[in-house]
């Protein structure tokens, strides 16, 4: 996933919303590197690769992923539709609509 599409994620992280988290968002990307996000305690860690033990998985691409972020594709169509799959935590997942609010 580009760096542009992280620095949106990190621009519209609301550290309010994650208040008291301590989360691993692990992402797996059909068309580009894994990538995980911690939230811990109001704060947003993104780092390149694997993580050991996350909360949730996503697997997705990054255009699906883009789009659930900007509002463009509601996130429950594309899990029911197979375009994004997630493993652990599920209702994680759900969350980070509001980790990340729209623009």
């Amino acid at each position: 996933m580009s760096s542009t599409t992280f620095e949106k994620l990190e621009s519209r992280f609301d550290p309010e919303a994650a208040k008291g988290m301590d989360e691993i968002f692990q992402f797996h990307f059909s068309d580009e590197q894994s990538h995980y996000l911690h939230v811990q305690d109001g704060t947003l860690g993104i780092h390149e690769g694997e993580h050991d033990d996350p909360s949730v998985t996503i697997s997705t691409s990054t255009e699906t992923l883009r789009g659930i972020m900007s509002g463009e594709i509601n996130g429950m169509t594309a899990f029911m539709s197979g375009k994004l799959k997630a493993t652990g935590n599920v209702m994680l997942a759900t969350k980070l609509t509001s980790l990340f609010p729209g623009k």
